[in-house]
């Protein structure tokens, strides 16, 4: 097991814009942009980097597209909580010498759908095979199989799911590069425009361009670079379906169950030692999986524990506090952008600040419930 702290982040760059757009950039070039932002703030350039883990691009195509030669790649690609995985990778790296600077990218044209594949069911995939015969229209449609359970098992009504939405909306006002800004209620969130019940449209990530990066190193090289050093305490990752039809649970995530208890088990925390959290949020039936599956509340109690306010600014448990994919960005693999806010938060430089952050937790899910990644960061190392 690794040893907490023994790597930190010391490059992170965001690629991002309230306007959702970056029509002159592929994807690709999203990668490249940010890959470059991030080694400007660490001091490093592409002949410093010898370790290279993407996904949405191959790491074959950003390591020529950069110039680097590295000795360690990973394309691991399991959806938006990729970049978890592949930080839990990067620490096993460095530990192990395969590298000693890795950089970690995201790029997605997901609004101009410049040099992006398209989505759909492979033919002989189990998806096509078992679910996209009864006519799916992506996650959607697909992600109400389980919150529906969910919703009947636990008394969870549209006006809780509503909240969520309203909450991060708040954090967002206070985001210069948030996409969306206006305050909204409740009723606001219940009379948007129905998608596939329950989710109506404010309850819906939404669909931007955008990129980012980060870099690692050892712990020990991190006092030589002009960054704020986030250290790595612990990680976690697994699947479990490709098809959200067969999970063993509809109301809780076994990914979820396994990534995020690894992950504490590594740092060697407690659920009170966490003061900022970062759960993926593609649709609002997400952070209350996250709450429970993480073991912060008990099971079914996530909707009331954000209907009471504890996740906002002056609550128990800040979340979300960039505005998360439901109004700041999500250009459609999210993870890399709760990593970047778990990452300010410790260096203290979010434009939504916690005053006192010391550990930050970012959550990640990968399909509907396919797969999950886990990360704690914080700003001292033990």
């Amino acid at each position: 097991m690794p040893k907490p702290g023994s790597v930190a982040i010391v490059g992170a760059a965001e690629v991002v814009s309230p306007e959702g757009r970056f029509p002159n950039l592929s994807q690709l070039g999203l990668h490249a942009r940010a890959a470059i932002l991030a080694m400007q703030e660490a001091g490093l350039k592409p002949s410093d980097i010898d370790g290279v883990a993407c996904a949405g691009a191959s790491p074959t195509e950003v390591a020529f597209y950069l110039g680097i030669t590295p000795t360690y790649v990973d394309g691991t690609a399991v959806g938006g909580c990729s970049f978890m995985i592949h930080v839990r990778h990067a620490v096993a790296a460095i530990e192990t010498g395969l590298a000693k600077t890795v950089l970690i990218t995201h790029g997605e044209s997901g609004r101009s759908g410049i040099g992006r594949g398209g989505f759909g069911f492979a033919r002989q995939s189990l998806n096509a095979q078992f679910e996209g015969w009864t006519g799916p229209m992506g996650p959607p449609t697909l992600f109400t199989v389980p919150v529906l359970r969910y919703m009947k098992t636990y008394g969870v009504t549209e006006e809780h799911l509503a909240m969520v939405a309203v909450v991060q909306r708040e954090y967002a006002a206070r985001n210069p590069n948030a996409m969306m800004k206006d305050p909204i209620t409740v009723e606001d969130v219940l009379n948007s425009r129905m998608i596939a019940y329950p989710f109506r449209l404010l309850m819906c990530c939404l669909v931007t361009d955008g990129g980012g990066a980060l870099i690692l190193t050892s712990a020990d090289r991190a006092k030589d670079f002009p960054t704020k050093p986030v250290y790595v305490l612990g990680t976690g990752e697994s699947v479990e379906t490709p098809m959200v039809s067969q999970m063993e649970d509809f109301t809780s995530s076994r990914a979820f169950r396994v990534a995020g208890p690894r992950a504490f088990q590594e740092a060697g925390i407690t659920h009170d030692d966490v003061d900022h959290l970062m759960i993926y949020d593609a649709f609002a039936h997400l952070p209350l999986y996250g709450l429970e599956d993480l073991g912060f509340v008990g099971r079914g109690e996530a909707a009331q524990f954000i209907w009471e306010g504890n996740t906002r600014a002056n609550g128990k448990l800040p979340l979300n506090t960039n505005g998360g994919g439901l109004s700041y960005t999500h250009s459609g693999m999210y993870g890399m952008y709760a990593l970047q806010e778990s990452v300010r938060q410790c260096r203290g430089t979010a434009p939504a600040q916690i005053p006192g952050v010391k550990v930050s937790v970012a959550h990640g899910v990968g399909g509907m419930f396919g797969a999950s990644g886990t990360v704690v960061l914080s700003n001292e190392r033990p």
